[in-house]
């Protein structure tokens, strides 16, 4: 089967990844040895949650076995290593984003990130009003005659804490639609981004389309308007190369269990001048100064965002992953998953009764492909696939206005990451290529 690429200004930078090297990467990963159904695992379903590497799986462990302890709170040997682990996991996290250490703030996931956006900005007309924290809150503050922009192609974790914004502050929530090919209507998009605009949030890569948005061109019209900017990067953290400040945004959110690290983490990035003027979201122990029966006092961020024990073990094993890619090199990884997304969506086109969604072969995208197959529902395609050992994802994929904006209530998505070799993908278009016939459509 031929190879559609895309070309990149990377083509000749560094060395391109291959089968072989895949193939080494993959004994890493205990998991991907099963076999399911009698066959050999080929697992396509990492736009919902990766596997881990042995070393990311070790390191909680050994965070466990010889360092468990409470953070921030104690004076004893342990406490002291485990708060020395907690924290050099952050600023591991923090330079593989291109982030200071104070703007890197530890969460369940990125829902939780976007949620603390949401009730902190909510929040903050409110101490506005009071005369309370900040200054600067006055500038936050969302209320009535302001306009919140989302886009069709949106997550649900990115568009209902808006919808929540809205409905809490009188705000009123638009969205940029996108055209037929899937793409950003971008001249709509001057139009709607305007000077009643607070706050501009979208996804870097789209989860169900594999577009990877224009950053920049979406931030400047935020910023010809003084919005706030609000950058979804669960698909895009896992898979290229991010910097934060490069891309101006002011907050980002990623969650650990797409990037080979273990579920119940996540990160919130934000300008540290905007994170410190904010209301904190949850309240308790370990992000106060001083408390007394009336009231209490904040820290700075990030632990002004920390209430509450936290995720220690999760986010030293997710600056392990963090390593991992690191290590493989993030260029040459987003080289390898774009070959390994064309690949898929030139073998997809060429099945008669698929539908591809997002752009065609040859158009860049991350590694994924959802489809619809003709006179097939999308859970019927799973666990055909499934029988044949190959693990993919079903359902609306938490975007249900793009589905329906596209004329479907579910698809079909197979999305690849740095343990997928160009069989796995051969494999899975071989099987697709019989479901059709097997259900005698």
């Amino acid at each position: 089967m031929a190879v559609v690429t895309t070309p990149t200004t990377l083509e000749h930078a560094v060395p391109a990844m291959d089968n072989a090297e895949v193939l080494r990467i993959r004994n890493d990963f205990p998991a991907l040895s099963q076999t399911v159904n009698g066959q050999p695992l080929i697992y396509l379903d990492s736009g919902a949650t990766s596997q881990n590497p042995l070393s990311v799986i070790e390191a909680e462990q050994e965070f466990y076995e010889q360092r468990n302890a409470a953070v921030h709170r104690g004076a004893h040997h342990l406490a002291v290593e485990a708060t020395d682990a907690f924290e050099d996991a952050r600023q591991t996290v923090a330079d593989f984003i291109g982030a200071n250490y104070e703007e890197t703030v530890w969460t369940s996931n990125a829902t939780e990130g976007l949620n603390l956006i949401s009730y902190a900005l909510s929040n903050a007309a409110l101490w506005a009003s009071q005369g309370r924290g900040d200054r600067r809150l006055k500038d936050l503050a969302v209320g009535p005659g302001d306009d919140i922009v989302v886009t069709e192609m949106e997550h649900h974790a990115n568009l209902i804490p808006w919808q929540e914004l809205a409905f809490r502050t009188g705000a009123t929530l638009r969205y940029i639609p996108i055209d037929n090919s899937g793409s950003l209507d971008l001249e709509q998009a001057e139009a709607i981004i305007g000077e009643r605009t607070r706050l501009l949030a979208f996804t870097h890569a789209s989860n169900v389309l594999g577009i990877i948005n224009p950053v920049q061109n979406l931030v400047a019209m935020a910023r010809k308007q003084g919005a706030l900017v609000v950058l979804d990067a669960c698909q895009s953290a896992p898979h290229l190369a991010l910097d934060v400040k490069t891309l101006d945004v002011d907050f980002a959110v990623f969650s650990g269990h797409k990037m080979l690290a273990p579920t119940g983490i996540g990160v919130l990035y934000g300008k540290q001048e905007l994170l410190d003027a904010l209301p904190p979201f949850l309240t308790g122990g370990s992000m106060i100064t001083t408390v007394t029966m009336e009231r209490a006092e904040y820290l700075p961020a990030p632990q002004r965002f920390e209430a509450g024990t936290q995720r220690i073990s999760q986010a030293v094993a997710l600056a392990t992953a963090v390593n991992y890619l690191s290590e493989t090199g993030l260029d040459r990884l987003h080289r390898w998953e774009s070959e390994l997304g064309q690949r898929m969506v030139a073998g997809l086109e060429r099945i008669e009764g698929i539908r591809v969604l997002g752009p065609g072969a040859g158009v860049e995208r991350i590694g994924l492909a959802a489809f619809d197959v003709a006179g097939v529902h999308a859970h019927d395609v799973g666990q055909f696939l499934d029988a044949r050992g190959i693990a993919v994802r079903v359902g609306h994929h938490c975007a249900q206005p793009l589905h329906r904006r596209l004329g479907l209530t579910a698809t079909t998505r197979a999305s690849a990451y740095l343990y997928n070799t160009t069989d796995d993908i051969d494999q899975f278009l071989d099987a697709v290529s019989g479901v059709r016939s097997y259900f005698r459509v």
